[in-house]
């Protein structure tokens, strides 16, 4: 980073601006400002319709930077927080106590336990399995949506159509299948208790401390799938038989990144969940992953399952309106994301681009696409080819009569409870050890000399710019400034400022923008007071003057407004002698601002992408 940009860090600072002042309504070298209307907004619809456009181009992006290797699959396995080393896993703890057994059902075929299995320090699974009568003809992890239980998904609560009960279908067929539960999408345990409770749902209240320390609840429940393969694979060497994984919905997720993960798992059902990813940003925010769209789209992934078998179902998405409604007492949810079914058009769509894949892996046959007969996840269609994809040749044996639970009305709640509380502590232990984390991270930091500290902290520099706040390009269209007399104080002038930093798609395709017209693209926008007493030639140190969340730079620099927080300080200064300029920072429209750090994510992007960029643009202008 350059000496500017590591300025931009301190709260002010101070830059030779050598200009005179006159009483003209514009600075000299500078055009007119004419732009009328609230600038502050205009600014931020400009970033809104720049990150809208990087996202539109993110997918032909997509392939200088992807790749069908380890490099783009570890790449993935870091953005999704599968980081931390599992439990071994030699064996399946039963949920058993002397007055209750493990064993809670018997359906056509096969025993229904109550299980557990360890996954990291402190974390287990919990679900159900489902063990055949005989040698088990492929081992399957069958993942239900977020809010189903796994009891829905087997058949012994109500909640799910029995033709969706598709990991007792698989055991009616003679496989043996793991059900894990996953955090679901209520807001029961979100919050301090006692001190403060949240309308966030549970997924969304573990995203927001996990992503703090690189870890994501997708990521802890990939690697809660891949430890019950991880157990498959020590009872293959028992006897042998096929690992798949197959979820719907929210399971649908975690079965698609598993697949493109762990290359133990032979064949990947994804059921209501495969389309084009570009819009993540709309959907739930604990389904935001960092830089996801920029090497990622759901093509992408299929891409590293390739040439495994992987079997796409257009089934209807779990509808998701937004979080748990906000009450006197719960409130703070991100307001915006949803989820709704895709067209069939563009799940086929998304299913062409992997196509490409496997037709250059000459595995062209094992992607296909199967439209649910019922629009529900599971369909014969889908369990047919999933199952003829593990090498078995016969044909569904028919639905039969679901399993009756021996636990009678069994209440699913404590279980939740306790794998959202050990997901918690999890990540909590992560952020208690950060600060160790962090000096192992610098530990290649030399602060022997002032040269030797400049010089090997540079790529602390380069990290911190592109994987922590996201590098947006060097804009490569001139600043065009425009300037217009706002205030004429007796001791200062205020000039509003307005520069170009990105263009809009119309100047990018050549059409260019007029110097002095309305602001379209990104621009830098803020207000300068200039002494009257300086003289021609003369330098002077200038201040910016920052303001805060939902901010102005009218709230610091007018003379007029005399904010309770800031008090005019910018004016002061002026009045003291010093130049200052108060630049105007997007984080303001309440969700509006919060929509673009959304859209940007998964692009890799932050807000501050485009404020340090802007800055800098700033910079070269006052310098």
């Amino acid at each position: 980073m350059n000496r500017r940009l590591k300025m931009l860090s301190r709260i002010c600072f101070f830059w030779a601006l050598a200009v005179v002042a006159s009483a003209q309504t514009t600075l000299p070298g500078t055009a007119q400002l004419t732009a009328e209307g609230d600038l502050a907004a205009k600014m931020v619809d400009g970033i809104n319709l720049y990150l809208e456009h990087a996202t539109a181009a993110a997918r032909a992006q997509r392939s200088q930077v992807w790749k069908r290797d380890n490099s783009s699959r570890e790449r993935f396995r870091k953005i999704i927080g599968a980081v931390d080393p599992r439990v071994p896993v030699t064996a399946l703890q039963l949920d058993a106590t002397t007055s209750k057994p493990a064993l809670i059902a018997t359906g056509a075929g096969y025993k229904v336990y109550a299980v557990r299995w360890p996954v990291l320090d402190g974390v287990q699974a919990e679900g159900l399995l489902l063990e055949p009568d005989g040698a088990p003809t492929a081992r399957i992890v069958a993942i239900p949506d977020a809010d189903w239980t796994p009891e829905m998904l087997a058949g012994l609560a109500p909640g799910v159509p029995p033709a969706a009960q598709f990991a007792r279908r698989l055991a009616e067929n003679g496989c043996l299948v793991l059900v894990p539960l996953l955090i679901d999408r209520s807001d029961t345990f979100s919050g301090i208790p006692g001190i403060r409770m949240t309308n966030q749902p549970h997924r969304e209240w573990i995203y927001r401390m996990a992503f703090e320390a690189g870890r994501h609840i997708i990521g802890y429940e990939v690697q809660k799938v891949l430890a019950a393969v991880d157990w498959f694979a020590t009872q293959n060497a028992r006897h042998s038989a096929p690992i798949a994984v197959a979820g719907y919905g929210e399971g649908g997720l975690l079965a698609l990144a598993s697949g493109a993960l762990d290359e133990r798992i032979q064949a990947t059902l994804v059921s209501g969940y495969f389309q084009p990813r570009e819009a993540v940003w709309s959907e739930p925010i604990y389904r935001d992953v960092w830089g996801l769209v920029k090497e990622f789209g759901d093509a992408e992934l299929a891409g590293l399952i390739a040439p495994r078998a992987l079997i796409v179902e257009t089934a209807a998405v779990p509808q998701v309106d937004g979080p748990p409604p906000v009450t006197p007492l719960r409130t703070n949810a991100t307001p915006n994301g949803k989820l709704t079914t895709p067209t069939p058009a563009a799940v086929r769509e998304e299913v062409e681009r992997a196509r490409a894949v496997f037709t250059g892996l000459q595995a062209e046959q094992k992607l296909q696409l199967v439209a649910s007969n019922n629009n529900l996840p599971g369909s014969e269609p889908a369990l047919d080819a999933l199952l003829r994809a593990l090498g078995h040749n016969g044909p569904l044996q028919p639905l039969a009569a679901a399993p009756a639970d021996s636990r009678g009305t069994y209440d699913p709640a404590p279980r939740l409870h306790r794998q959202f509380d050990q997901l918690v502590d999890f990540t909590q232990k992560v952020i208690a050890q950060s600060p160790a984390t962090r000096e192992r991270f610098w530990s290649k930091a030399d602060s022997s000399t002032p040269a030797r500290w400049t010089e090997s902290t540079q790529p602390y520099r380069d990290y911190i710019w592109d994987e922590v706040i996201g590098r947006l390009p060097r804009p490569d269209l001139p600043a065009n400034p425009r300037t217009r007399l706002i205030y004429d104080e007796p001791k200062f002038r205020g000039y509003e400022v307005m520069l170009d930093v990105y263009p809009d798609e119309a100047a990018a395709s050549g059409k260019g923008q007029a110097a002095g017209s309305d602001p379209s693209g990104v621009f830098a926008y803020g207000i300068l007071l200039v002494p009257k007493n300086l003289k021609p030639g003369e330098k002077r140190p200038v201040v910016v003057c920052q303001h805060g969340l939902e901010g102005r730079p009218q709230d610091v620099a007018d003379p007029k407004v005399d904010s309770p927080y800031y008090h005019q300080f910018a004016c002061k200064l002026a009045e003291q002698g010093f130049i200052t300029y108060a630049p105007q920072n997007p984080y303001i429209g309440g969700d509006k601002f919060r929509v673009l750090l959304r859209m940007a994510q998964p692009l890799g992007k932050t807000l501050f992408s485009v404020i340090a960029r802007q800055h800098e643009r700033t910079l070269d202008w006052l310098e």
